[in-house]
């Protein structure tokens, strides 16, 4: 029948209920008002609007409300928002408690992340312990037990915005590439609908990697490091120097390992270089001291720990002396396991060593670790070597038709390279007169 205000009004109690189904003019079908029986507290019976469909092979009675509180236009505006989720198909007698459980089910900021860490960045990137560390310390604590679902662009603005307020502009860009990534990384594994770094820019401008120390700083720097009142590590001050003199990333220098090392060369396996090949470096002769100090400190890290490992568990053990050290180059002291000091430990020392102002590190204009690479490049180009020899000694991808041809590894001009840069190194760190500045050139 047609329902209408006054035929639903005229509708009397029977000895039990019954339904009068309503066409809808929208063709909605479904529409109905029961009729309860009459009672001692309802003595003309009461009505209800229900929307009765099947859903899933059983039949369903949603309850829309009660009339006439709930009027004939209200039940249909009622049911018509009932019609939409059951038109999607859904449930709509459960798509409320539904949308409760995948609330509770949602992953927070902080359990998302580590899902992305341990599924993504630890297998892709070779920096995945410097995003843990920036998450740990920059998001968590702001956004770790929200929804992820629920965070907006507004949130990543606010945050970045704070970082970028109290003078780290470039960690604000750190953390947002960090994040984005990690959105965009739960949108393709369905954890998220839409990213909340969608149309949000880099807090701030891109500075460029430009900076290279001059003579003169190189030398302060250097004698710098010898200074026992810098507040560094001894594995960190030898491992800067390494740096310098090899030209090497700094995250492949912090995890040398002694069976990488094969007389005046070190080889850096493939699973550890940024282009998944594995690269030949020649040690010049001061590297080499440089390397078989940081050995002596190492074992005698590792005869210590021994001897404390041997005191803790009551046992009378003398560690030989004749022992050849096998481990890292620079393990990291704050550590009972065998790991390698990490790669920002090197930007932390150097931020520890900065002046109040943030102006000067060390004595000189602030740098980072890889400006030291960069340095060493441009000092071997002012020497007159060739971009591909330079190429060959940084480990670049080669580019173009030279990748597939030109195999040839360079090894006789990496040396020759690599010996020149010591010897220069060596007169600008101990001479007196000013030095000409790669810098300049």
């Amino acid at each position: 029948m047609k329902l209408t205000d006054t035929a639903i009004k005229n509708l009397k109690p029977r000895d039990s209920k019954y339904y009068i189904h309503g066409d809808m003019s929208n063709g909605r079908h479904g529409f109905a008002i029961c009729v309860y029986p009459a009672s001692q507290k309802y003595p003309s019976g009461t009505k209800s609007w229900f929307f009765i469909y099947r859903f899933e092979g059983k039949r369903c009675f949603l309850p829309l409300g009660k009339y006439p509180t709930m009027s004939l236009a209200d039940a249909s505006r009622e049911l018509e928002r009932h019609w939409q989720v059951f038109a999607s198909g859904k449930n709509p007698a459960t798509v409320e408690e539904d949308k409760k459980i995948e609330l509770e089910a949602a992953p927070t900021v902080k359990k998302l992340a580590e899902e992305y860490i341990e599924r993504h960045a630890m297998a892709n990137k070779k920096s995945w312990l410097e995003d843990q560390r920036i998450l740990e310390k920059e998001v968590y604590p702001a956004w770790g037990k929200r929804k992820a679902q629920d965070i907006t662009k507004r949130h990543v603005n606010d945050l970045l915005d704070k970082v970028v307020d109290r003078g780290s502009p470039q960690t604000a860009n750190n953390i947002f590439k960090i994040i984005r990534k990690m959105f965009n990384w739960a949108v393709e594994k369905d954890r998220l609908k839409i990213s909340p770094c969608l149309g949000v820019k880099a807090p701030a401008a891109i500075t460029a990697k430009d900076r290279v120390l001059s003579a003169a700083e190189i030398k302060t720097f250097w004698n710098s490091l010898d200074n026992p009142d810098a507040s560094m590590t001894v594995e960190v001050r030898h491992a800067i120097k390494l740096i310098l003199l090899t030209a090497q990333r700094p995250g492949e220098v912090s995890g040398m390992h002694t069976k990488e090392i094969d007389g005046n060369w070190w080889t850096i396996p493939a699973d550890r270089s940024k282009n998944k090949k594995a690269h030949r470096v020649y040690l010049s002769p001061l590297a080499r001291e440089i390397i078989a100090k940081a050995i002596v400190e190492a074992k005698a890290a590792q005869k210590r720990a021994e001897a404390r490992k041997a005191r803790e568990d009551n046992i009378s053990r003398k560690v030989s002396e004749e022992k050849e050290y096998c481990g890292y180059i620079f393990p990291c002291p704050h550590l009972k396991k065998d790991k390698p000091i990490e790669r920002h430990s090197f930007s932390k020392a150097l931020k520890r060593n900065e002046s109040e102002d943030g102006l000067t590190t060390l004595g000189i204009t602030t740098f980072t670790p890889h400006d030291l690479r960069r340095t060493a490049a441009s000092f071997m180009a002012e020497s007159g070597e060739m971009d591909e020899v330079i190429d060959a000694v940084l480990n670049h991808s080669k580019q173009g038709i030279i990748k597939v041809y030109n195999l040839y590894r360079y090894d006789k001009e990496k040396q020759k390279a690599l010996e020149m840069w010591e010897q220069k190194l060596i007169s600008i760190v101990t001479v007196t007169e000013p030095q000409a500045d790669a810098s300049q050139s």
